[in-house]
């Protein structure tokens, strides 16, 4: 299992509306790298679902439910099916996660634009924990 973290406004799609929804596709990206994290995606997969701009916080997790499929009308861009998981007791700020030493390698840092961005597992168990 690989491990993601996706990026939304909440004023376009927040954790709410996925727990609402009870799933979505996970579309609109229109990024190359990001194009790139979306295909290597599989069923199983797990993502920390965070929330940009006004809240800049993981909030929750995320299953991807399948494998990518064609976006947009010329089909070059990709969208993957996702289901919420679970909430974090507590938001993990991107405060916090910039105080920790031990994330300072992670993508959200490093390449801070990026919507889409693989975590690693030490990166994963980590955010968890600090959203007990």
């Amino acid at each position: 299992m690989a491990y993601w973290l996706m990026k939304s406004e909440p004023s376009s799609y927040s954790w709410a509306d996925l727990i609402r929804d009870g799933g979505t596709m996970w579309d609109g990206v229109r990024n190359n790298a990001a194009r790139l994290h979306l295909r290597a995606m599989k069923a199983g997969d797990e993502a920390l679902f965070y929330q940009s701009m006004e809240d800049r916080s993981v909030v929750g997790i995320m299953r991807i439910t399948g494998t990518g499929e064609p976006d947009g009308p010329d089909g070059s861009w990709v969208k993957v099916p996702v289901e919420p998981v679970r909430p974090l007791a507590k938001p993990v700020t991107l405060a916090a996660i910039k105080a920790e030493p031990k994330l300072a390698k992670m993508e959200l840092i490093r390449q801070s634009r990026l919507s889409v961005a693989p975590v690693r597992e030490e990166e994963w168990k980590l955010v968890l924990e600090m959203g007990k």
